[in-house]
């Protein structure tokens, strides 16, 4: 099977939906996406692993990166597609219709039919985003080939119901542990109890109140969260360690440095190790180009809360912002569905913006 990209970008979601690509899995529909792109003379078509990269060369005065990832997570009974009727609007239900095979249907149909786009394009669709940083192909990518990153602008696909939501909040992940003394439970005034040593913390993460901070007119929501706790040893042993890991969502404002900082003051007086962190993104929309799009699309920016791959553009010195269809709480979800009019709303203002003269 190859795409047929004349069809309409619904149909190509349809399709690859239907084409499997949990993470690690995504072979088959990059080479579908690979041999497909390369019928079109118009685009040089790079591939580093399951990362299929699509690129116009016309000698423009600016170059945009549109970018979308094709793996999903796991399969839960929700493929093949299928298509549903909710008040009376159309979507198409299942696993990637949200995150994010409908923004990647309507990258492929406009890549393959804008042959004199007003900016040189290049487009990219990667692998492996749904799991370990280590993985992702948009890193890899960045990695080997840095000059595929130079462009004047970014666009990400993620989905943003539509509308553009500028930067992303920054995430950083940290285990706060309690050590005590272990004993049997029959003499537990021998030892000291982790678990129970525990609970300033919990307290601490549930007094917390989460700030919104603007940053360039946006307002991005922050959060502290326990995300697991660990501790026990058996039945009748009193527990001498107590592990609560922690998920801080910081505003693009803050470097790394300041999100660690913070974090290791909400937890002053305890064990507090960073085991993983990632900046956010500034909302990327001050240069001429980005205002450019955000006219054409005929929206309103809003911020991104969530972290996406818009960061790794910003922090190559590209401006990016998230634009697909799909709301991005049923990301993920076991009902997972796309309303059809999001995905043509989404390409029409893509394509008019691509070739505005």
């Amino acid at each position: 099977m190859v795409l047929d990209l004349t069809a309409s970008a619904a149909d190509i979601t349809r399709v690859i939906c239907d084409i499997p690509s949990v993470s690690g899995d995504e072979v088959r529909l990059a080479d579908e996406i690979e041999q497909t792109m390369r019928a079109y003379g118009h685009l040089e078509v790079i591939r580093l692993g399951n990362t299929v990269i699509a690129r116009t060369s016309l000698g423009r005065p600016q170059r945009v990166v549109i970018a979308g990832h094709i793996d999903t997570v796991p399969i839960n009974d929700n493929v093949p597609t299928r298509d549903i009727e909710i008040d009376g609007a159309g979507f198409i239900w299942g696993r990637g219709t949200v995150d994010m095979k409908a923004g990647v249907a309507v990258q492929l149909k406009l890549a393959a039919e804008l042959t004199e786009p007003q900016a040189d394009i290049t487009w990219m669709w990667y692998d492996n985003e749904e799991v370990a940083a280590t993985l992702n192909g948009l890193n890899l990518l960045a990695s080997a080939r840095p000059d595929l990153f130079e462009a004047d602008f970014a666009i990400l696909g993620e989905p943003s119901d539509g509308r553009v939501e500028g930067g992303c909040n920054g995430t950083m992940r940290a285990t706060v542990r309690v050590r005590g003394v272990r004993a049997h439970s029959a003499r537990s005034w021998v030892g000291e109890n982790a678990i129970h040593g525990a609970a300033p913390i919990l307290a601490r993460l549930a007094e917390y109140r989460a700030r919104e901070i603007s940053v360039e007119g946006l307002g991005y929501r922050e959060g502290l969260n326990a995300v697991s706790i660990r501790g026990g040893v058996a039945g009748n042993v009193i527990p001498d360690l107590c592990e609560v890991e922690v998920n801080y969502r910081f505003a693009p404002s803050k470097s790394v440095a300041d999100a660690e900082e913070h974090v290791r003051a909400a937890f002053a007086g305890f064990e507090v190790e960073i085991t993983d962190a990632s900046p956010g993104a500034r909302p990327g929309l001050d240069a001429p180009i980005a205002q450019r799009f955000l006219a054409a699309v005929g929206g309103e920016a809003h911020a991104k809360y969530g972290w996406t791959d818009v960061a790794r553009f910003s922090a190559m010195g590209v401006p990016a912002v998230n634009y697909g269809p799909g709301d991005p709480h049923l990301a993920h979800h076991d009902e997972e569905r796309v309303p059809l009019a999001q995905i043509e709303e989404v390409e029409r203002g893509l394509r008019s913006w691509l070739t505005a003269s």
